[in-house]
């Protein structure tokens, strides 16, 4: 998509866009074509300048430059030709305020491996791997997991980021992760009815009684998170797509699931559950939250 849109261009709005596809200018390509365009003299000769620079960039593989221009909403677009480049990313924490407490484990996957962190193994290796990606996507990555990772490693992360939560809403999806996970068909199996409060649960687990089970079925949630989001950006991609004139060209095939490393032990998954009914109050609260 990125070679169809002409929104990144300042001064070029929606409407203008939607009026140079109208006229059979669909690519880039079509501007250096054309003898004129639906629009002004001099806004033609500001787009073909502008687009001489954004050919150059994408040459260069600067997605930093298109996701700088681009609008908020438009932000999905740059998943098309940057996914190769794409990092899904999850978090898990001891608790939602991030000036007092902790990154318990993260779940990376980049469309081939995935990698867990665990806090007191190899936390200290996630900095340095993360930089080795252009593009982020999250659900609620943008409010919570990107700042709390910037607090707990004092970092800054300039990759470009998609947040499927504001992404999803657009197209009609709610209620948190997993609720868009349950309206996309996805069966979390034994993981299902596990959350972000369940979570913190296995980790005080593990900490209290070093079971491997309790933290090996963490990582086995936080994963299912991270792998989910693969189908989630492909899903919604396709679904933008089929708003513009590209719907025949420009979609997505959803790549197989991968496998996960890791197991989820019922035993654990139900002495947990029946733990979280011991702190109703604080698990209500919990799954309210938007990312649960």
């Amino acid at each position: 998509m990125i070679e169809n849109t002409f929104c990144h261009i300042n001064g070029v709005g929606k409407k203008i866009e939607a009026r140079l596809w109208h006229a059979g200018i669909c690519a880039w390509n079509d501007v250096s074509a054309a003898r004129e365009l639906p629009v002004g003299p001099s806004a033609a000769a500001w787009i073909r300048s502008e687009l001489a620079v954004s050919e150059k960039s994408l040459q260069e593989g600067r997605i930093g430059y298109f996701s700088r221009r681009l609008p908020l909403d438009q932000q999905w677009r740059l998943f098309g030709t940057f996914r190769t480049r794409t990092a899904y990313l999850d978090i898990e924490t001891t608790g939602l305020c991030r000036d007092s407490n902790r990154i318990t484990t993260i779940a990376l996957y980049d469309g081939t491996h995935i990698r867990c962190y665990v806090n007191g193994q190899n936390l200290h290796d996630f900095p340095d791997d993360i930089s080795r990606y252009d593009l982020l996507v999250t659900y609620n990555g943008k409010s919570f997991d990107i700042p709390f990772i910037e607090r707990f490693f004092n970092i800054r992360m300039f990759q470009a980021h998609i947040d499927l939560r504001h992404l999803l809403a657009g197209l009609g999806f709610n209620g948190g992760l997993k609720g868009c996970e349950k309206q996309m068909g996805i069966d979390r199996k034994e993981l299902d009815g596990i959350d972000g409060y369940l979570a913190v649960l296995l980790w005080q687990e593990y900490e209290k009684t070093g079971s491997l089970s309790a933290l090996e079925t963490l990582m086995a949630y936080n994963a299912e998170d991270t792998v989910n989001l693969e189908y989630l950006i492909h899903t919604a991609y396709n679904l933008k797509v089929n708003q513009t004139p590209f719907a025949q060209t420009k979609a997505l095939v959803r790549p197989d699931r991968p496998r996960i490393p890791f197991a989820a032990h019922s035993e654990f998954v139900h002495r947990i559950m029946e733990k979280s009914f011991a702190h109703g109050a604080h698990y209500q609260r919990r799954t309210d939250e938007p990312g649960t």
